[in-house]
């Protein structure tokens, strides 16, 4: 019962921040939709074959969609441990029955419901404005981009657990941004190890259903054993690497410092 109405707290929070900052909300996605186009008719101008990501429109589509996904799932772990410490509120969060770490894994949560309702409308004004309309079977791509997005939030917990020891990271947050970009674009398809990186596999399994509508019992087995094996690590090795980082910053008494 007090999972749920922590549960509760933590969603209710999150909705109603969202909902305050409703005009940067709107700002951030404008921006993001324009980067889109401008993306999209450069490589119409210079030709799809100049320019490759994922080798079709539909390709860009789909990574740029789980981009946005992954960046708005690491941005409010790394990014909202930091205002927890700038608000003073981050030790009293660590001080309660629940601890820090059950907190964050219900923000986790949260952000992943919440964060529909930015990604999949731009979704859609993507599809529209290149005038390529994506197969969407729920069944087999909700669970695709949740263990496709998962490590986003194991990075997010390093980042966020380095922050808690060294404060200001916020160029290395920056950086790991682009990153991301790379390990989209790693052909897993072709190199196996590349399999193993985050992102990678997940969205070309994704790619399959979207757009040659392959459901998830059609795909290769050894493949989708080897997106949860790799989803999971990361998640729990970044979870693990958190709380480590956590009681060194509470050894060091700067848990409560920014």
């Amino acid at each position: 019962m007090g999972d749920l109405i922590l549960f509760k707290t933590v969603f209710k929070k999150e909705f109603i921040e969202m909902k305050n900052y409703l005009f940067n909300t709107l700002f951030s996605m404008i921006s993001i939709y324009m980067i889109f186009v401008f993306m999209f008719f450069g490589i119409k101008f210079i030709s799809p074959q100049a320019v490759k990501f994922g080798n079709t429109i539909e390709g860009l589509i789909i990574g740029y969609f789980i981009w946005l996904f992954s960046i708005f799932g690491y941005s409010d772990m790394s990014w909202g441990i930091m205002e927890e410490a700038r608000a003073g509120t981050l030790e009293q969060l660590s001080m309660t029955p629940f601890g820090l770490h059950r907190v964050l894994i219900y923000r986790i949560i949260s952000t992943f419901l919440l964060t529909f309702l930015y990604t999949v409308p731009m979704l859609f004004l993507m599809m529209i404005t290149t005038g390529k309309f994506l197969h969407i079977d729920l069944l087999t791509v909700l669970p695709l981009i949740l263990f496709t997005i998962l490590p986003s939030f194991g990075l997010g917990f390093i980042m966020s657990g380095l922050g808690l020891i060294f404060k200001r990271l916020q160029a290395s947050f920056q950086i790991l941004q682009f990153i991301f970009i790379v390990f989209l674009l790693a052909p897993s398809d072709k190199i196996f190890a590349f399999k193993f990186l985050p992102f990678s596999l997940g969205v070309r399994l994704i790619s399959q259903n979207m757009i040659h509508k392959i459901k998830i019992f059609e795909m290769n087995r050894l493949d989708l054993l080897i997106l949860v094996i790799v989803a999971l690590f990361y998640f729990f090795a970044g979870f693990y690497i958190f709380k480590i980082c956590e009681r060194i910053a509470k050894k060091k008494g700067v848990l409560g410092h920014y």
